[in-house]
């Protein structure tokens, strides 16, 4: 009998890659391609639609010439999954397949005054969605779109303009325009959907006045959406959906209530599962709520409480693009072990606001406790540390939220390369963290999910046995002395908030 593969796009903010794995959950090939970042304004991120579909149909089959390289056919290649950036929003014309205009990215900033006009209380539609208002979100992306590019307001207004965050964009493409669809993840993050009822909310389209027709079929995350119809891969059906974040919850198996996951990438997202088939849980220690996955349509939603960071990888690009005190990003974790400490010096990297707990649009970066004696590796140990206190905010509006302490923290993403970065990590939690042996989790959940849905894994409790440790990490300093850092962060913080 032959293997068996399950293949996953994954479309992240500065690349897309494609990666094949086999039954055992292992890495066979992948390709990847970055995309160009557009920096039209301060604040402002855009991409190029057309750049990313292209480039997810050459990763697709440079993967392919790869696995056939090594004797693996195209018929052996049960499924596709799609794991994408979130809250990143499209809109193009149904007829001719072309966008109407760039792809806002979910960290541009521009909305501010959109968010303003729905009113000062920015937690009134929590109820219905279990987000905040914040320019973070696809609705309210969606609506400067309608108000600011007039050929988007006529497109919508003669009903040729559909709307789509990434992973719809891709569907839609890969399927040869077949399926506009989303799954809840990815609808859970636009403002616009019943956190519920998992449908689109006539009350929160029509306070963003955006009409319903425009908006995708809402699906759950595992199940076949269509097939391909473009790529190597002609034929193979799509048959997994995941937020980004979502699909590392997946991949890392995180299946019970109370299991947490952190991804360290370009920013830095902390989801707990708060239970499969158990009621949304609300925050009140300005977190998310959000889907957390329903791996097939007759299968329970598990919901989960999300914090997410927007600066964590960025903040050591940082150091290597902007400040140049690095050269290579691996270069970090030498550099800061130069160091016993970061000499005092505390670093906030709000380069655009904070996000959760705090939810301040008008906060910005500060270094602060400079002296003569401070060196490169102290602003380098204490960037580090920077991501690793904003964390430890996360973990704390969790535990209230929940009721619960973590006991374990799963990790994954570009930065758990980095050993001294994770023991700063537990020192400063207090809490165990695990890195798994297969760090692509992302990638991973969404192969999951579309192998789940073709039948290529049987449950979720085959996935969890495929899952394993790397590395364990447990705290070196005492309660006593995280607990006087985390104060003197607190200060920092503060420090940063009220600049723009």
């Amino acid at each position: 009998m032959q293997d068996v593969y399950v293949g996953a796009v994954d479309q992240g903010t500065t690349s897309t890659r494609f990666m094949l794995f086999n039954k055992q959950g292992e890495p066979v090939a992948f390709h990847q391609v970055e995309h160009k970042q557009i920096y039209p304004q301060p604040g402002w991120v855009e991409h190029d639609p057309l750049e990313i579909i292209n480039n997810t149909i050459l990763c697709i089959d440079e993967t392919v010439k790869k696995c056939q390289a090594k004797g693996i056919q195209t018929s052996q290649i049960k499924a596709i999954g799609i794991t994408n950036q979130r809250e990143t929003t499209v809109v193009w014309d149904k007829y001719t397949g072309k966008p109407l205009f760039n792809a806002i990215v979910w960290l541009d900033t521009r909305t501010k005054e959109t968010c303003e006009k729905l009113g000062k209380n920015r937690d009134q539609y929590r109820d219905l969605c279990g987000l905040p208002v914040s320019t973070y979100f696809s609705g309210v992306k969606l609506r400067w779109i309608m108000d600011n590019v007039p050929e988007v307001k006529a497109a919508l207004e003669e009903g040729r303009a559909i709307f789509g965050t990434i992973d719809t964009w891709l569907v839609w493409n890969l399927t040869g325009r077949q399926a506009h669809v989303t799954d809840i993840t990815n609808a859970g993050r636009t403002l616009l959907m019943n956190i519920e009822k998992l449908q689109w909310e006539p009350k929160l389209l029509q306070a963003l006045g955006i009409p319903k027709q425009c908006l995708p079929e809402i699906r759950s995350s595992s199940e076949r959406y269509g097939t391909l119809a473009c790529s190597l891969l002609q034929g193979v059906p799509i048959s997994g959906i995941l937020g980004d974040q979502q699909a590392a919850l997946v991949g890392q198996t995180c299946f019970r209530k109370g299991d947490a996951k952190n991804t360290y990438g370009t920013g830095c997202f902390l989801i707990v599962n708060t239970g499969e088939g158990e009621p949304p849980v609300p925050s009140k220690h300005g977190l998310l709520t959000t889907p957390g996955y329903q791996l097939g349509p007759d299968k329970p939603v598990a919901y989960a409480l999300e914090g997410s960071i927007p600066i964590a990888g960025a903040a050591v690009q940082w150091l290597r693009d902007n400040l140049q005190i690095i050269k290579t990003a691996p270069e970090v974790e030498d550099l800061a072990n130069s160091v016993k400490d970061s000499g005092d010096v505390f670093f906030v990297p709000a380069f655009s606001g904070l996000f959760a707990p705090h939810w301040r649009e008008d906060a910005r970066g500060v270094i602060v406790g400079l002296t003569q004696y401070t060196t490169k590796a102290h602003i380098a140990r204490a960037v580090l540390e920077a991501v690793s206190f904003q964390v430890c905010d996360i973990i704390g509006s969790v535990e209230a939220d929940s009721k619960a302490s973590i006991k374990v923290l799963k990790v994954d993403g570009g930065m758990t390369a980095n050993n001294t970065f994770l023991q700063l990590q537990c020192d400063l939690l207090q809490c165990p963290i695990v890195r798994p042996q297969v760090t692509e989790t992302t990638v991973i959940g969404a192969a999951f999910a579309a192998g789940l849905a073709e039948k290529v894994w049987s449950s979720q409790e085959e996935l969890v046995k495929l899952w394993k440790v790397d590395r364990e990490f447990s705290p070196k300093i005492s309660i006593d002395e995280s607990s006087r850092r985390w104060k003197r962060w607190k200060q920092a913080l503060e420090r940063s908030f009220g600049w723009v």
